[in-house]
């Protein structure tokens, strides 16, 4: 298992596939899968039956998981690579681009 250099409440890039392009926030992370929920990309559409919660049913739109590989970091607009670094005792993420720590 690779050591994953996203985490839930950052706002990345989709940088492969067929959200090319879109940006959004992490909601969830499955570290098992190494994939990732992004809010508002990777919409599908899930066709449910009636129920007490929904009593009407239909077609809902739904977020599906893209995998952590097709996403880079948002720091100042601009997408950047994360690395590891020790400070002192902590172990922090920083940006390769500017070095500065996230």
């Amino acid at each position: 298992m690779m050591k994953l250099k996203i985490k839930s409440g950052d706002t990345v890039r989709v940088m492969a596939g067929d959200h090319k392009g879109e940006e959004g926030k992490v909601v969830t992370i499955f570290s098992s899968k190494n994939r990732a929920i992004v809010e508002g990309v990777n919409l599908i559409s899930k066709h449910t039956k009636p129920s007490a919660q929904n009593p009407q049913g239909g077609i809902v739109k739904k977020e599906a998981s893209i995998h952590i590989s097709n996403l880079m970091l948002i720091e100042s607009g601009n997408a950047v690579k994360v690395g590891f670094r020790t400070e002192g005792d902590k172990k922090v993420r920083f940006s390769k681009k500017s070095d500065k720590a996230i």
